[in-house]
């Protein structure tokens, strides 16, 4: 990706306690990304949160396990992000999670690779 490329951004919010089989949701997505070519992938963990349950998910000390919101974010060219959400469409629908999926276009400022080492 070149400044000023179109580019599109796909957020998908999930819990930290999603899974997917027996591995958390937001690596299946993040090695699917991989997989599928995307330039990169992120997941942001949230300190606090709600979802269609209305029940708040935070991070306290007291609690056994943490359950938190976590966003997957991935920018890429359009045609790479469209073929992407159809490859993971249908695992989504297979979950009994909760979770929501956004895409929107964006423009792409600076893009530098850095090197592997």
């Amino acid at each position: 990706m070149k400044p000023n490329d179109k580019a599109k951004r796909l957020r998908i919010y999930i819990s930290s306690t999603d899974k997917y089989e027996h591995s958390p949701l937001y690596e299946v997505i993040v090695y699917s990304a991989r997989k599928h070519g995307l330039t990169g992938a992120t997941v942001l963990k949230g300190i606090m949160g709600y979802g269609a349950s209305s029940e708040i998910y935070t991070n306290k000390l007291w609690e056994i396990s943490e359950k938190v919101p976590l966003v997957v974010e991935i920018i890429d060219e359009p045609q790479k992000i469209d073929s992407f959400i159809e490859s993971f469409k249908s695992l989504f629908e297979s979950i009994g999670k909760g979770h929501i999926i956004t895409v929107d276009e964006t423009t792409v400022l600076m893009h530098k690779q850095g090197n592997k080492t």
